[in-house]
Order: C-alpha cells, then sequence, then structure tokens
C-alpha cells in the first residue's frame, strides 16, 4: 500500500504490522501486537494484506485501546487467545477514582503505555486490561490509586463498569468548520483552536487534520489532544431563521466540574448552528508501538 501520506513514525509502525503478518505466514502461528490507539488501528486494516485477524479489546464492549491478532489460515479468529489479563481492582465507594488515577498509577510502576488497554471506572470497582508480561507486576504490587488503597484481583467482576459516563452539553456556532467546532468543544478562541489544528493536535476520524476549513459532518469523531474525543450525532431540523440544532457526544480524559454553555436561540439572520449532546470520559489513547 502507498506510504506517502504517512508520518515517518507512521511509516515504522505501519512496517512492522507487515513484518508481523509475514511472521505468520511463515510459521503458521499466532501473533500479537501491544494494545494499539485508533489512529494505529486504522492504518493496521490499511495496511492488513488479509482478512485473517482481528482487532480486540479484551471484553464484549466497544473498547477504544485494543490489540491486533494475526492468525494463520488454519486457525479462526479467537478473542481467548489474546494475551490481555482483566484486573478487577476493588476500593471504597466513597473514593472518586478517576481514569487519570488509575493510570498514573499503572505508570508509576514502571508499566509503558503500550502494555495497558482500556480502563474502566466504576464506584467501588474498576476493571483494567493489561498485557501478559505486567499482570503479575499490578496483581503484586499496585497497592494505592492516589491516596487511596485498593485491592487486586484477576479477572472479571459480574458485570463490568459502563466504559461511557454522559452529561449534557450545548452551545451554538456560526458554521461547521472545523474550527468553529473545535472552538466551541474546547472553550478556546478560534485563532488558538486554529493554532490546536495547524500544530497536529486535532484528528476527525482517526485522521489527522491540518485545515481548519474542514466540515464536520454526522458520525464523525474528533479528537482533540488534552481536551479529549467527540463523537458528532445526528443533525437536527433547520428552523424558520436558518438554524440547525446539532447533537454531539463529548469524550474527555476524566471527569470535569464545570459549567457549560445551554444551547441558546440565536437571534441572528445568518445562518448558526446548535450543538447539544452529551459528555463522554475516557482517556485519550497516545501512540504505543507495535512489538
Amino acid at each position: 500500500m502507498p506510504k506517502d501520506y504517512l508520518t515517518p513514525e507512521e511509516r515504522l509502525f505501519a512496517d512492522r504490522v507487515e513484518d508481523l503478518f509475514s511472521i505468520v505466514e511463515s510459521r503458521s502461528i499466532p501473533k500479537f501486537s501491544s494494545f494499539l490507539d485508533e489512529r494505529q488501528q486504522a492504518i493496521a486494516k490499511q495496511v492488513a494484506p488479509r482478512g485473517n485477524y482481528l482487532l480486540y479489546a479484551g471484553h464484549p464492549g466497544e473498547g477504544d485501546r485494543l490489540m491486533l491478532g494475526v492468525f494463520p489460515d488454519y486457525c479462526e479468529p479467537d478473542g481467548g487467545l489474546f494475551p490481555i489479563v482483566p484486573i478487577t481492582v476493588r476500593y471504597r465507594r466513597q473514593d472518586a477514582l478517576s481514569h487519570r488515577d488509575f493510570l498514573g498509577a499503572l505508570m508509576g510502576l514502571m508499566i509503558k503505555r503500550e502494555a495497558i488497554g482500556d480502563i474502566l471506572v466504576g464506584e467501588g470497582l474498576s476493571v483494567l486490561f493489561v498485557t501478559e508480561p505486567v499482570a503479575g507486576v499490578v496483581l503484586g504490587e499496585l497497592l494505592k490509586v492516589g491516596s487511596c488503597g485498593v485491592s487486586c484481583e484477576q479477572g472479571l467482576p459480574d458485570e463490568l463498569p459502563s466504559a461511557h459516563q454522559y452529561r449534557s452539553i450545548g452551545g451554538t456556532v456560526s458554521s461547521l468548520r472545523l474550527d468553529c467546532v473545535v472552538a466551541l468543544l474546547t472553550n478556546l478562541s478560534r485563532e488558538k483552536a486554529s493554532q490546536l489544528i495547524r500544530s497536529g493536535l486535532v484528528s476527525k476520524n482517526a485522521q489527522p487534520m491540518d485545515s481548519i476549513s474542514k466540515e464536520v459532518a454526522e458520525g464523525d469523531k474528533l479528537s482533540i489532544r488534552g481536551y479529549g474525543k467527540f463523537l458528532v450525532g445526528s443533525a437536527g431540523t433547520v428552523t424558520k431563521k436558518e438554524e440547525s440544532t446539532w447533537n454531539a457526544k463529548s469524550i474527555f480524559e476524566e471527569v470535569r466540574k464545570c459549567s457549560l454553555p445551554t444551547i441558546s436561540q440565536t437571534k441572528n439572520l445568518t445562518k448558526r448552528w446548535a450543538v447539544t449532546g452529551s459528555t463522554m470520559w475516557k482517556r485519550f489513547c497516545p501512540k504505543s508501538p507495535i512489538r
């Protein structure tokens, strides 16, 4: 596949994915990557030479960080073969721990980011998904998260914590240009939002964006480094004033207790959009190399 559109780091990753498929073809044994972020997942799908592979999070829900498993022709892709270990962490319900708290505790154990998959946070119980080589470290050494004592056990609880938490947000934008939408979602000026885009900190549907005038449409997924991820929902109807309601879900690194703008009826006769939706908190997934 052509790789001209990839950065040097992404080309190296694409080469490693191709090498993974070559090893499986020559040795006829399953091989697995480390956990991949959304951009790496998109590249892996594009460079995959054939279809006998699976991207898997380690749980039945919709995961953000997935592991690539490549299987020989005689072997059906099976999630049970992945070297992913679920670890249930229990603590007091009154301890309001966040995704960032858990990630920081794991990184404090000198565990690399690519060895850490999804972190599902609940009240009094959270579930971590890690690679087999680091599972023993987590089970034996993760005694505190932040200032809170925790206990760890291998395996899944009877019911997984919800991966997504929502709350309503709203506001208005003058158009669905990328800089306008980013400005609203980050609560920044359009000038600063444009700087984020031109600095390569904004991606749409796992593709880095550098043009501030790109249009945002229904179903698009926006990632803004340092601010979170956003999913564009369904568009509403156009009013007599040519206003259009617009729904979105936003994904932040952690719960942010702050006031958010409400939907307003604009009196301007020019076309404007009202953006509404819910907030979903998850950790932003940085890049991680394949192993």
